[in-house]
């Protein structure tokens, strides 16, 4: 029996347990708007990005945290990441 495991399944519930607020949702649910963060789910919901948005349009791609298995786990370092 194969299991398919999707983190992005869970994604917006647990940016919302972690952030402590709800997220504006971006990108089918792959990407999130948290203040002026964007979290997102590439390569394969393997890699959580954290982007900064700068007036007037720009991105600042600044920080990767790799998720393995567990979305919870990567946002809280996210979160470690944006606070710090």
């Amino acid at each position: 029996m194969k299991t398919i495991v999707d983190p992005a399944a869970e994604f917006v519930l647990a940016v919302e347990r972690v952030f402590g607020m709800s997220p504006r949702i971006l990108d089918g649910s792959r990407a999130v708007l948290v203040d002026d963060w964007k979290l997102t789910l590439e390569a394969g919901e393997r890699e959580l990005w954290l982007v900064r948005y700068l007036p007037p349009a720009l991105e600042d791609w600044r920080a990767m945290v790799e998720v393995n298995g567990d979305i919870e786990g990567a946002l809280r370092q996210a979160k470690e990441v944006i606070d710090g």
